[in-house]
C-alpha cells in the first residue's frame, strides 16, 4: 500500500561524489543579535551568496540590504517574544539534520545518475516566520523549518487560513526530502510548459514528475511522495476504474479549462463530486498521471529517464501505457 513496485531496480549510487550537507543559515543568522554586526554581515553574504538577499528582502520583507535600516528589523525580529519560542521548537526538533543529509545525499546522487550534467544547489535552512516551506534561487534550495515541526505543532493551529490542516498534517521531518526533490523537479529541472494546458497534457507531466520521483526516492512510500494519507491511497486503488471512467464521461481528457480541471490536481482535503461522504482523495490528475506513467515504463523497459522526461507527446504515452483499469 505505502509503495508500489515502479519497474525499475534500485540503483547503486554509493560510489557517486556527492555529498550533502544542510547549512544552517537560521543558526548563522542568529549569531547577528551579537554585536559587533558588519563583519557578520560579510561573512553571510559569503557563505550564502544570493540566498542572503533573497532571505531578507523576500523572505523576511525586512527591506532592501544596500540600506542599513533592515539590520533594525532584524534587532527587533531577535527581541520579539514569538521568534525566540519558535527558535526554540525549530532547536528541539532538529538538534541537527543527519538524517535529512543522508536522504538528500542519496537523492542527489539518483540526480546525478540519470543526469550528470545536472549543477546541484547548495542546500540551507532557514526559519522563515512560516512565510515559504521551501524556496529556490540563483543556485540555491531552502527549507523553512519552522514548516516541518510535525503535524500536532503548537503553532499550525493558529495558521489554519493559510494552512489548512489537510495541508499542515505533512509539516513533518519526514516530508524534507521528499519536498526539496519535488520543488527541485518542479521549479528547476522540469517546469511546467505553457504548452501542457489539456487535462492530458497536465495529468501525464505531473506523472512524469511522481515517476521521477520513485526513482531517486526509491525508499519513500507513496502516501508521503503525493501527501496522501493511507485512507486515501486505498481509496484511489479501490475506485481506479471508477475514477477513469469519471474523466471519460466528464469529456476532461483534452479540455484546456483551468477553472474546470484544476480541482483534480490541487490539495485539497477530497474531490467534490466523485465518492461518498467526502472520502474521495485529491489530486486525481495527478494520481491517475502517476499510474499511467508508471504502466508506460513498464511496459517500455528500453526507455531512459532522461528520454521520458524529454517525451511532450503525452496522448503517445498514454496510448502505448495501454492503461484500461478494469474492475
Amino acid at each position: 500500500m505505502f509503495s508500489a513496485c515502479n519497474g525499475r531496480k534500485k540503483v547503486d549510487v554509493s560510489n557517486i561524489p556527492v555529498d550533502v550537507t544542510v547549512q544552517r543559515f537560521d543558526h548563522d543568522l542568529d549569531k547577528m543579535r551579537n554585536p559587533p554586526v558588519e563583519p557578520q554581515i560579510a561573512a553571510l553574504q559569503k557563505k550564502y551568496g544570493p540566498f542572503y538577499q533573497d532571505f531578507m528582502e523576500r523572505v523576511l520583507q525586512a527591506g532592501s540590504i544596500r540600506d542599513t535600516a533592515y539590520l533594525g528589523t532584524l534587532k527587533k525580529i531577535f527581541a520579539s517574544k514569538d521568534y525566540n519560542i519558535l527558535k526554540h521548537d525549530v532547536d528541539s526538533v532538529f538538534p541537527n539534520l543527519d538524517k535529512q543529509n543522508a536522504e538528500l545525499t542519496d537523492a542527489f546522487r539518483r540526480i546525478k545518475y540519470y543526469f550528470p550534467a545536472k549543477q546541484l544547489p547548495k542546500v540551507y535552512g532557514y526559519i522563515s516566520g512560516f512565510q515559504a516551506q521551501t524556496s529556490i534561487g540563483n543556485g540555491y534550495f531552502g527549507i523553512g523549518l519552522d514548516l516541518f515541526l510535525g503535524a500536532n505543532s503548537k503553532f499550525y493551529p493558529a495558521l489554519i487560513d493559510n494552512f489548512p490542516h489537510y495541508i499542515a498534517r505533512y509539516f513533518t521531518p519526514e516530508n524534507i526530502t521528499p519536498r526539496v526533490v519535488e520543488g527541485m523537479l518542479r521549479e528547476d529541472m522540469f517546469p511546467e510548459q505553457e504548452a501542457d494546458k489539456s487535462f492530458l497534457q497536465k495529468m501525464v507531466y505531473n506523472g512524469k514528475i511522481m515517476y521521477l520521483m520513485d526513482q531517486l526516492l526509491p525508499d519513500v512510500g507513496d502516501t508521503t511522495k503525493i501527501r496522501y494519507t493511507t485512507a486515501q491511497l486505498k481509496w484511489c486503488t479501490d475506485f481506479q476504474p471508477q475514477i477513469w471512467g469519471y474523466f471519460l464521461e466528464e469529456n476532461l481528457l483534452y479540455d484546456s479549462d483551468q477553472l474546470k480541471t484544476q480541482q483534480y490536481f490541487n490539495d485539497a482535503p477530497f474531490t467534490p463530486g466523485l465518492g461518498e461522504k467526502n472520502e474521495s482523495a485529491p489530486k486525481l490528475g495527478v494520481w491517475t498521471g502517476w499510474q499511467i506513467v508508471r504502466l508506460y515504463m513498464e511496459k517500455h523497459p528500453e526507455v531512459t529517464i532522461p528520454q521520458l522526461m524529454a517525451n511532450q507527446d503525452a496522448q503517445k504515452i498514454l496510448n502505448d501505457s495501454k492503461y484500461r483499469p478494469k474492475n
